[in-house]
């Protein structure tokens, strides 16, 4: 494989007199939905003004909702959707750039999918989305993983380091990629760069699921995005702090040594997972985001004003503690992100899980995710939510635990996962029992099980269950507010494996 060094883009910048200035694709949609249809084609709601659509939603909505293959918007040469992904590219420092209607997990089932062409076992960290291992699944590979790191105060994954994706690479001679995930859930950000270097120096890409990172790279306050740090192909769930309609994101590709070869493969992947009736309003969210970060940093600076003005809050109050701020003492994270704001609330004598319920029931206040020891709030780039509301609702939450003399429950450790039998498309195809969870050690897993906290896979598809790895399960299970996602119970009492 060529490894030579190509120069990586870097954002474009922020110049209010670029073209980034325009979205061609939405301004199109905006326009056609201005002209008077006789709408015999699909949707079947016709952009009828008394439907019952309209009447929910506005007929604004409607009248954009147009299918896909329309001249004048993304059929023929040179079109509005053309120049829109070409402006992402620009934006994101891609050589190029696919929209997805799917979410990030449709980024993460092609990158997966393409990665065969390269070799045949992918080093995957372990931490990674449910839907790398379902690409593991529709690509039929092998999968040599790396573990994280593990808080163990607060049970949460980061990332992997250079050294042990190394050493996982002298240990795989037919490696394809090397798969990492950055930024994590909780916001820590890995160092993209010595990974990439570590990657191409063993002649392979740097895959990179960058979903909570869209952002990255669009203000000197955040962090770098992975294509300006030497990653290859980058999944980016644009939708969740860069501003587009939820199920929208991105994938982008480098301009880099394995692009000739990665392209026209994307592109292939891309048109099998691809929906034929990709939804114009999740396209021209799209667009939009884009303008949005690439021509107003102000607005993406005053949200992180509002991030850092909570978290510079928290610790002056002095009842929770910002999670980020133990981040230095774990060798694979470089920084924290920005806009998330992850709090322990367990010093502050109440659970995370506890603390959401509260903040959502009594206070109207909506956080993206809790653990036993913590909750995540995200702000998104561009807005500016109300920051006196959330700190005083955190702090007038009640402390059910102070004085208690039970404390918080100690984290267990996770268990050594059992060795791999199957590749993860075999177990998933093979024919299937369902057995008591005792009974099924020993056996080989055809799903995947995850506890969480900390929501690293403790079982894949071809994996041997171990009594060990049961155990663990099934007391996260029955912890308060313990749950194992892919369980077929809620106690996780059975488990189905390969007949």
């Amino acid at each position: 494989m060529n490894t030579r060094t190509t120069p990586h883009r870097t954002p474009v910048p922020t110049d209010p007199g670029s073209g980034q200035l325009s979205a061609p694709f939405a301004e199109a949609v905006l326009a056609h939905a201005g002209r008077d249809w006789l709408r015999l084609n699909v949707p079947g709601h016709a952009a009828a003004p008394g439907s019952d659509l309209a009447g929910f939603f506005g007929s604004r909505i409607t009248a954009l909702d147009f299918p896909p293959l329309l001249d004048g918007i993304d059929l023929g040469a040179d079109t509005p959707l053309d120049r829109a992904r070409a402006l992402a590219a620009e934006a994101w420092g891609a050589r190029r750039t696919w929209f997805l209607t799917n979410g990030a997990s449709q980024g993460n089932q092609i990158a997966s999918m393409v990665a065969p062409s390269l070799g045949r076992t992918l080093v995957v960290q372990r931490s990674v989305h449910s839907s790398v291992i379902d690409g593991l699944v529709l690509s039929g590979m092998d999968a040599v993983f790396v573990q994280p790191s593990v808080d163990p105060a607060q049970g949460i994954a980061h990332g992997v380091t250079a050294a042990d994706v190394a050493a996982a690479l002298e240990r795989t001679p037919d490696a394809a990629a090397v798969y990492i995930v950055s930024p994590s859930y909780f916001g820590a950000v890995a160092d993209v760069r010595a990974l990439a270097d570590t990657a191409h120096a063993a002649g392979v890409p740097l895959i990179v699921d960058e979903a909570w990172g869209s952002h990255f790279g669009f203000h000197p306050a955040l962090p770098p995005g992975a294509l300006s740090l030497g990653a290859d192909l980058v999944t980016s769930s644009t939708h969740k702090l860069a501003g587009s309609l939820t199920q929208s994101a991105m994938l982008h590709l480098a301009e880099g040594p394995f692009a000739d070869r990665l392209e026209p493969l994307v592109d292939r992947a891309f048109r099998l997972v691809q929906s034929t009736s990709a939804s114009a309003l999740l396209t021209a969210s799209l667009d939009l985001a884009r303008r949005s970060l690439a021509t107003d940093p102000a607005a993406t600076a005053r949200s992180v004003e509002a991030a850092d003005r909570v978290r510079g809050a928290v610790r002056a109050l002095g009842r929770f503690r910002v999670v980020s701020d133990g981040f230095p003492a774990f060798p694979d994270v470089v920084g924290p992100d920005p806009l998330r704001i992850a709090l322990d609330t367990r010093a502050g004598g109440i659970t995370g899980h506890e603390a959401r319920r509260l903040l959502f029931g009594d206070h109207q206040v909506m956080v993206e995710v809790a653990t036993d020891a913590a909750i995540v709030a995200v702000i998104g780039a561009g807005s500016v939510p109300d920051t006196d509301r959330f700190l005083e609702a955190l702090h007038t939450l009640p402390s059910p635990l102070t004085g208690s003399g039970a404390g918080p429950a100690a984290v267990p450790h996770l268990p050594v996962p059992g060795p791999a039998k199957l590749t993860a498309r075999e177990a998933f195809l093979s024919p299937t029992r369902v057995l008591p969870a005792e009974r099924a050690v020993g056996r080989i897993s055809a799903d995947t099980l995850a506890a969480y906290p900390p929501g690293i896979p403790n079982v894949l598809p071809g994996e041997v269950i171990t009594a060990e790895v049961v155990r663990f399960l099934r007391r996260t299970a029955t912890a308060p507010h313990g749950h194992v996602r892919g369980a077929l119970d809620r106690g996780v009492t059975r488990l189905r494996v390969v007949d």
